[in-house]
Order: structure tokens, then sequence, then C-alpha cells
């Protein structure tokens, strides 16, 4: 199984998910808070993370990402982005 580790509010995190599950629901089955005003449907930014490490352990950023502006490395939708193999993730808090 996958391990995440996440880094919010001055902790660090580090958890087992199923390969293909995204990032937002690992968090939110974790007990990690991550904004997601759209409730996780990629129809805005509130969600958004940095890949720490592990952008290649994640599903390729999909049409809705794009949309939303999110092009470039190492920002993710944690809503959209799918893990595939160990990853680490900043949580941006707003």
């Amino acid at each position: 199984m996958p391990k995440v580790t996440f880094h919010f509010d001055g902790q660090t995190k580090t958890v087992e998910a199923a390969s293909g599950e995204k990032i937002l629901q690992i968090a939110l089955d974790n007990g990690v808070g991550i904004e997601h005003a759209c409730g996780g449907n990629g129809f805005c930014t509130t969600c958004l993370c940095n890949v720490k490490e592990g952008m290649a352990n994640l599903s390729p950023r999909n049409d809705r990402e794009e949309n939303m502006g999110i092009m470039d490395d190492p920002e993710r939708l944690s809503c959209q982005a799918e893990v595939e193999g160990d990853v680490e993730i900043e949580v941006i808090d707003y």
C-alpha cells in the first residue's frame, strides 16, 4: 500500500492508502483537514496542495485541474490527484 505523508498545521502524519485513492479522501479519512469548497469536484482550488516528493507516483493531471489553471509542479488539486505510490504532501492553509 502506498504511504502518504501530510504536512499540515506544523504537524506531520504518515498513513497508508489504497492505490487509486484521491489525496483529499485519504486526508479526510485520516483526520487531516483540507478545505474543499466545491465538495471535491474539481471546480475550485481550495484543496490545492504542494507535492514535496513523489510527483511521479500520482495520476497525471486531468482536464479539471488544467481548466482551473493547475499546470505546474508542485501544485495539484487533492480532489483530483490519485495516489499510485508513496507521496509527501504539503497542505496549503488558506
